[in-house]
């Protein structure tokens, strides 16, 4: 599936890709309009409904990541709030065997994300994923989401790399799209990013369900010496 020989960096995408999509899945659409129906006195199917134009306004903008900007919005401590449900923050199955493996063989491994800064740190202080990762880089230090076509060559200007050897993986298509559209030559969506959600279809990626199927077998001959 994956030409390894020819791919020397591997953007990551965090959430629905290297951690399960459920946390971030049921804080948003469970966890968050019960604070708000509870702290405003309304009743849930209410508060959801309120909430519903109001997540859609701001959807694929960097707003839609940006824990202060939700604070704000909702005057409720979204940062707070997430450490209450932290308990499902989890790593997807094979994951860090699929990070050991790209680093044993030399490709240098960055984890880049939407998710705002305090938010990552939480997920990071659960998993210790920045254990096996070279570099992390958040959209909100770029001032733009993955979805911005700019973001692509503003991630260059921090991070240096190769648009035609490198590998992003991410199960946001429209990130993968804008990705493309700037030049980056080896694009995978992860189909399955929320356990508890059927998968999702990808459309002209090519996608993977499980790491083990795109995780490298190493050999003698293709450790770097």
């Amino acid at each position: 599936m994956l030409d390894w020989n020819n791919i020397n960096t591997v953007l990551l995408d965090m959430d629905g890709t290297l951690l399960d999509l459920h946390f971030d899945s049921y804080f948003w659409q469970k966890y968050v309009p019960q604070r708000y129906a509870f702290t405003r006195g309304l009743d849930i199917p209410t508060a959801e409904r309120l909430l519903a134009p109001i997540f859609k306004q701001h959807e694929g903008t960097l707003n839609w990541y940006c824990l202060d900007f939700w604070t704000r919005e909702l005057d409720l401590d979204i940062a707070e709030l997430k450490r209450d449900v932290a308990h499902l923050i989890a790593i997807k199955p094979g994951a860090l065997e699929f990070l050991q493996r790209l680093r044993q063989l030399g490709k240098r491994c960055v984890l880049v994300t939407n998710a705002h800064q305090d938010s990552l740190a939480l997920k990071l202080e659960h998993t210790r994923l920045d254990n096996h990762l070279d570099e992390i880089i958040s959209a909100h230090q770029l001032g733009l989401p993955k979805e911005d076509p700019n973001f692509w060559g503003e991630l260059q200007k921090h991070t240096a790399y190769t648009p035609q050897l490198t590998l992003l993986i991410d199960d946001n298509l429209h990130a993968l799209r804008t990705a493309q559209q700037f030049g980056i030559k080896h694009l995978l969506a992860a189909c399955h990013p929320d356990s508890q959600q059927p998968k999702h279809h990808t459309d002209e990626f090519v996608s993977f369900h499980e790491f083990e199927e795109i995780t490298p077998v190493i050999d003698s001959q293709s450790i770097p010496r």
